[in-house]
């Protein structure tokens, strides 16, 4: 059985973003590859961790992920 998730390098990390889908900006945290599925067959995909001003944290696509500035 493979790993449940791996940390993928991004060039934004530790920076300032907006989630284009929600509108929504904080710091990204990290990209983790994801095992998302909820059945017998793996679907991966590349999860943004946000970090709001509340300080909670929100995912998104990393293909959501734009700079803020």
């Amino acid at each position: 059985m493979s790993e449940r998730y791996e940390y993928v390098p991004h060039l934004l990390l530790g920076r300032r973003v907006r989630d284009i889908a929600s509108g929504a900006e904080g710091e990204l945290m990290a990209v983790i590859n994801e095992n998302v599925s909820n059945s017998g067959l793996e679907c991966w995909m590349d999860l943004a961790y946000i970090r709001g001003a509340s300080g909670r944290e929100f995912t998104t696509s990393a293909a959501n992920v734009e700079p803020a500035d």
